[in-house]
């Protein structure tokens, strides 16, 4: 984590869950927010890799809490949710940031390819914050962020189940932030651009791809999955009390580029 930047005394103690946190920009998130000492829970399907980042922050405050699930099973994962909730306390702080940008055509698309791709990125958004909004309303509100991508607004090829549905969580952000505000709860989407991950570095990056994306960026530099978790601390945080509804980009200016150049 990147030294000097803000630390937010309204996360401490605060109950944070974090979907698919064993990995990637999850990952980043569950060390940021166990760095602002908030009592962390997060899931994942990889138990190697949850375990391996619970060793890993050993030594914190509140050591993160790892459970098991996968989110394409709503019954379990609910009911993973409301243990949490009734062992750490009132889950405030919910992200749904599980997800796969497995590439695929619409020739080789079938109808349960596609219902697992909107299993896997939207489904589960919509379920989790089912099962922990009536304990945040409770606790007098709370905050929520939905991972979407600029995959969407680019238009990118060949994601079509990923990119429809991370479009329906720009949708569904704002729609429940009306539906919930009058419960203070704040309902935002956080937008990541090209993110470099180990995941990416194994599967797609290389000299011309970190030169294309440059190319259409503002800024001239490679994002990280820092740069997207240190955007949700804020947004979870009591600095942010006047914020609902928006998308949150986090991409360099990429999808700017992308649609006015």
């Amino acid at each position: 984590m990147r030294a000097n930047t803000a630390s937010f005394p309204s996360l401490r103690d605060r109950v944070v869950f974090i979907s698919g946190g064993g990995s990637g920009i999850g990952a980043a998130l569950v060390e940021h927010f166990v760095a602002q000492h908030a009592k962390v829970a997060f899931s994942d399907i990889d138990k190697a890799a949850g375990e391996a980042l619970i060793t890993k922050l050993a030594g914190a405050t509140h050591k993160p809490t790892f459970v098991i699930s996968d989110v394409r099973d709503i019954a379990g994962y609910q009911a993973a949710l409301k243990t949490i909730a009734a062992t750490l306390g009132p889950i405030t702080v919910l992200i749904n940031n599980a997800g796969n940008d497995q590439r695929h055509s619409l020739e080789e698309l079938t109808p349960d390819y596609w219902d697992n791709c909107l299993a896997v990125n939207l489904k589960h958004h919509v379920f989790a914050i089912q099962a922990v909004a009536p304990g945040m309303a409770a606790s007098g509100g709370g905050s929520i962020i939905n991972l979407g991508s600029v995959s969407w607004m680019r238009g990118r090829a060949n994601l079509i189940g990923y990119t429809t549905s991370k479009a329906a969580i720009s949708g569904l952000s704002r729609t429940l932030a009306r539906e919930l505000g009058d419960k203070n709860i704040r309902v935002n989407a956080l937008v990541p651009g090209a993110i470099v991950t180990d995941r990416q570095q194994a599967l797609w990056r290389d000299a011309d791809t970190d030169r294309q994306f440059l190319d259409f960026q503002c800024l001239k530099y490679r994002l990280d999955a820092g740069h997207v978790a240190r955007t949700a601390l804020f947004l979870a945080s009591d600095d942010a009390d006047g914020i609902t509804g928006q998308n949150i980009i986090v991409d360099a200016g990429l999808a700017q580029v992308s649609v006015s150049g």
